[in-house]
């Protein structure tokens, strides 16, 4: 062979390279494993930065909205409307839609380009619809969730409306998944709770001409609940001890795998992971991100995201490997659920309004 084609035929060979696959670290390992990240913030700057590595969506709730206020960076927009004329309860409302919608935008392309399972930005309703100071009766809250989540939601392509798992705001969500609201079911502790709000839901989303834009999640929170065993339940064995959470929010994840699997839609009808940053000293930071990673949504607070980043953390599918059988029996046996219940949806009920209150309070002193 002449050298001209010895050169030709070796240039046809195809190049084997020397250089390692690139394995995702941190966030973006998370995501490969299936799971969704929203930010549990509507702060600006966060869900930029959030978006930026891989987050799709956001949720707000009344603390959060609070505690931005407080930093006094929309001081301006808030001596705007003081000068417009607007009321104190007006005011808040008008700072929580604006930091909501500017979310929005930023996660407008992903609810497009995946049209309309995912994206979203949650919108709380107000919180003072269950202060028990307020006065308000069963049936006066059912309508004001509904006349709010309708209010909130119209003209707002990527907005969930944000709907708490007490018996008044169970009752609206029929009412309010029938006039084609897109919702988030918020402060479910158990799965008790999870199927009320789940039947309501679809009840009311049955009656819709159409299910294809039809989309609801269900915020299951987790680190409350090994909080309320350690003081509680004590006597748990070490290995029962805080790990009731994941035990729990992975039988309401199977539960809601089962239900749908039987009940088609054409967009995805998710569980969101909520409250996962570690609130006992001692614990990894990502001790429950690691254990729900695989399948659906974690809205993980901006210092367990700083944590979960890291470059020496990868994370695998976990999602559907629940704790040992004895340690199971043991956390049925020994935690009455309701009374869990009960106890954490009323403490969860008034770290919403005590914010809330707050929040009037401050505005209207700033006037």
């Amino acid at each position: 062979m002449s050298p001209q084609l010895s050169l030709f035929a070796t240039s046809c060979l195809p190049r084997l390279s020397l250089e390692t696959p690139t394995v995702p670290h941190g966030l973006a390992s998370l995501v490969a494993t299936g799971t969704k990240l929203w930010l549990d913030s509507v702060d600006p700057d966060l869900v930029r930065e959030a978006r930026a590595k891989g987050a799709t969506g956001a949720t707000s709730n009344p603390v959060i909205i609070s505690d931005l206020i407080k930093t006094g960076r929309f001081d301006r927009r808030i001596g705007e409307l003081v000068a417009a004329g607007h009321d104190d309860h007006t005011i808040a409302w008008t700072l929580a839609d604006d930091l909501v919608r500017d979310a929005q935008g930023v996660f407008h392309d992903v609810w497009e380009t995946s049209h309309g399972n995912d994206g979203w930005v949650s919108f709380e309703l107000d919180p003072l619809i269950e202060d028990s100071a307020g006065g308000l009766s069963d049936d006066d809250r059912v309508a004001r969730y509904v006349e709010l989540g309708m209010a909130w939601s119209a003209g707002q392509p990527n907005r969930m409306i944000k709907v708490p798992a007490t018996p008044a705001g169970i009752r609206a969500l029929e009412h309010l998944a029938a006039a084609g609201v897109p919702l988030n079911v918020t402060l479910i502790f158990t799965r008790a709770q999870y199927e009320r709000a789940r039947d309501a839901i679809w009840k009311g989303a049955s009656r819709r001409p159409s299910l294809t834009s039809f989309k609801s999640v269900y915020s299951v929170f987790v680190s409350r609940i090994d909080v309320y065993t350690a003081h509680h339940v004590p006597s748990l064995s070490p290995a029962a001890q805080g790990m009731l959470a994941i035990a729990n929010a992975k039988r309401v994840w199977m539960d809601n795998q089962d239900f749908w699997r039987t009940h088609r839609t054409p967009l995805a009808q998710e569980i969101v992971f909520a409250s996962t940053g570690v609130k006992q000293a001692g614990v990894d930071p990502c001790f429950y991100v690691t254990a729900l990673a695989g399948a659906d949504i974690q809205t993980n607070p901006p210092a367990t995201n700083e944590a979960a980043d890291s470059p020496s953390r990868t994370f695998t599918r976990t999602i559907d490997q629940l704790p040992p059988a004895a340690v199971l029996a043991e956390l049925d046996a020994a935690v009455d659920m309701q009374r869990l219940e009960t106890v954490l949806m009323d403490e969860g009920l008034e770290k919403f309004v005590a914010p809330q209150k707050a929040l009037l309070a401050l505005i209207a002193a700033k006037r």
